[in-house]
Order: C-alpha cells, then sequence, then structure tokens
C-alpha cells in the first residue's frame, strides 16, 4: 500500500483522571448548588436546581495531543510508533509511561 497516515496520540500518566457524573447528581450536591445559587440567582429565595434532560458529565484530564506521520505499510505498528515518537521527543516521563492512539487519518497523495 502507498500513501500516508496521520497519527495523532496522547501520553498516559498513572494520574489521569477520567470520570463520568450524571448532571442530576452535580446539581444535588450541596457546594455545586450554592455555587451556581450565587453565581447566576444572587439575592433570589426558595430557588431548586433541575435538568430536563438526564446528561452525564464527563471529568477528564486535559492532555495535549501529538501528531506524526507515518507509512500506510506501518499500519500494524502505530502503537509501537507513537511510544517511540514519544521518547525521542522525551514525552515519556516518571508516571507517564504509555501512550494512547486518538485519531489515524490517511493522507491523500
Amino acid at each position: 500500500m502507498d500513501g500516508l497516515i496521520e497519527v495523532s496520540y496522547t501520553v498516559m500518566c498513572k494520574n489521569d483522571v477520567s470520570k463520568e457524573v450524571i448532571l442530576a447528581e452535580v446539581l444535588s450536591n450541596e457546594k455545586v448548588m450554592k455555587a451556581i445559587k450565587s453565581e447566576f440567582a444572587s439575592g433570589l429565595r426558595n430557588l431548586v436546581l433541575s435538568a430536563k434532560e438526564e446528561s452525564t458529565v464527563y471529568i477528564k484530564t486535559q492532555k495535549e495531543v501529538f501528531e506524526f506521520t507515518a507509512s500506510k505499510n506501518d499500519f500494524a505498528d502505530l502503537l509501537e510508533l507513537a511510544e517511540e515518537d514519544a521518547r525521542k521527543h522525551k514525552r515519556l516521563k516518571k508516571e507517564c509511561d504509555g501512550v494512547e492512539l486518538v485519531d489515524i487519518v490517511t493522507i491523500d497523495s
């Protein structure tokens, strides 16, 4: 196969956070309730916070996305190539020892 692919990846660390919380759970938290009321309804009384739909709030560590280009022939080795790229650019540190592939895009010649 001829051509190139652009690979995007992030570095995974031990202290990364990835959590899902239901919006109703967030709104029922007393500290969150007070903060929302003081910010958006200051001076008003007898207020109730609610949501129309059951939504999920995602709490994740913000990650920087890195990119490199590889041959389509190397598709099976992309994870290894991403780890090599991270090591080459000294992105793997003490608590960060792996990579996660984010996106793979074919580059048309």
